[in-house]
């Protein structure tokens, strides 16, 4: 359990102690799972606030309650990659602007939008549909990291996607991954297809622009990956939720 409860400190600001730096590598098989929890939480704020303030009030809480438990984390990997893939002209100056903690122009535009569009996505949502489409997109955008992690060659020799990376065990972690996937397949049903593949396009998106703009990935871009992909499914399920009855036990 030490893979889980590095995943925890990692990826959320809930205090789990120390975290030996030999269960980094274990963690990412639990990325899926921890996504579920973040996903469950956040969509209970969702239906509890739904029933004191309207469905734009309880989105704007709820999302504001998840930005809180992981401290932002992926939103500023977001950030720093606009900055960088925005104002650099080489790959070079762009994997160095992606360092500068500061935000820009280009990343102050970007998590607004996307954080503009996540809340009227799970605004048009209903009760039922707006905790199921936050936990999908908790999965799926970490799934979405984790096998971009697997599968893109790191732009640099150092840094946090390097470190996750020598430490990762593909098939472990394409498992840990696909189980937590399975099972939110079968509590969403067949609009799953959608949310998934809304996730995927936006995955490889950000993934084919890192490899075009800096030639791999980076922490920063698997952050911006988790959060181009949990907006993603956040959309597909508004765009579906006029079109079919989801899910299937409602």
């Amino acid at each position: 359990m030490k893979g889980l409860r590095a995943a925890i400190g990692f990826l959320t600001r809930v205090p789990v102690g120390r975290v030996e730096s030999d269960s980094m590598g274990a963690a990412i098989n639990w990325f899926a799972f921890v996504g579920l929890l973040i996903g469950a939480a956040s969509g209970g704020v969702f239906v509890g606030a739904l029933q004191l303030w309207p469905p734009f009030v309880a989105a704007g809480l709820a999302l504001s309650f998840e930005w809180l438990v992981t401290g932002a984390f992926h939103h500023d990997g977001l950030a720093d990659m606009a900055d960088g893939f925005g104002g650099g002209w080489t790959p070079d100056q762009r994997l160095e602007i992606m360092k500068d903690s500061r935000h820009g122009t280009y990343g102050v535009v970007t998590l607004v939008a996307v954080m503009a569009l996540q809340i009227a996505a799970l605004a048009s949502l209903g009760t039922e549909q707006g905790l199921v489409a936050l936990i999908a997109a908790n999965v799926f955008g970490r799934t979405g990291a984790v096998v971009v992690m697997a599968t893109v060659r790191p732009a640099r020799p150092d840094g946090l996607g390097v470190g996750y990376r020598s430490g990762l065990k593909r098939r472990n972690a394409f498992a840990g991954a696909g189980v937590v996937s399975v099972g939110v397949a079968t509590i969403v049903g067949l609009p799953v297809v959608g949310l998934l593949l809304a996730a995927a396009v936006g995955s490889a998106a950000v993934a084919w622009l890192s490899w075009r703009k800096i030639g791999g990935m980076a922490g920063d871009v698997l952050g911006a990956v988790e959060q181009i992909a949990a907006t993603g499914v956040l959309l597909a399920a508004s765009a579906l939720a006029v079109r079919a009855s989801w899910p299937w036990w409602v």
